[in-house]
C-alpha cells in the first residue's frame, strides 16, 4: 500500500513539500450538476429570482471559491491562478456547472476547479431555496487534468 504523502512519519498531518519539483502549467476541468424544477429554470431564465441574477452570482462565486481553494481546504497550497473559468448551461431538468482552473505551479490545480463547481452548484441553490425545495446536487467530479513541463 502506497504511504499518504500528507501523513508525517510521526503520523501527523503535513502539507507536501513541492519545492523540488519543476513549474509546470496544470490544467483540471471538474464538472457537477444542480436538479431543479421546471418553474425554477423559468425563474432563472427571466432574472425573476428574488435574490438576483442566479447564474451571474454563481459564475462568480464559483471564481472567487476557486481563488480562496487553500483557506478552505486545511493541507491544499496556495496557488497562482493563471485562469478559473466557470461555464453553466441550464436544461429540461437542471443546470450543468463546469470549471476550468489554470496555473503554473508545482503542484496541481483539480481541487480548485472542484471547489469551484462545487461552490457554484451551493450559490445556483442558496438563491433557489425558497422556490425550490426539491434541488438536488449531483455528479461532481473532476473530468481532465493536464500537466506540460515547461
Amino acid at each position: 500500500m502506497r504511504r499518504l504523502t500528507h501523513i508525517g512519519a510521526d503520523g501527523r498531518a503535513q502539507m507536501v513539500d513541492v519545492s523540488a519539483k519543476l513549474l509546470s502549467a496544470r490544467t483540471a476541468i471538474a464538472r457537477g450538476k444542480i436538479k431543479l424544477q421546471r418553474k425554477t429554470l423559468d425563474l432563472i431564465s427571466k432574472d425573476q429570482i428574488a435574490k438576483g441574477n442566479v447564474l451571474a452570482t454563481a459564475r462568480i462565486a464559483g471564481i472567487q471559491a476557486a481563488k480562496r481553494t487553500a483557506h478552505l481546504i486545511p493541507l491544499c497550497h496556495t496557488l497562482p491562478l493563471s485562469e478559473v473559468k466557470i461555464d453553466i448551461v441550464t436544461s429540461q431538468s437542471g443546470a450543468e456547472v463546469t470549471c476550468t482552473a489554470r496555473t503554473v505551479a508545482q503542484t496541481g490545480v483539480e481541487m480548485e476547479a472542484l471547489t469551484g463547481v462545487t461552490i457554484a452548484l451551493l450559490t445556483i441553490y442558496d438563491m433557489c431555496k425558497a422556490v425550490d425545495n426539491r434541488m438536488q446536487l449531483s455528479d461532481i467530479r473532476l473530468i481532465e487534468k493536464t500537466k506540460r513541463q515547461l
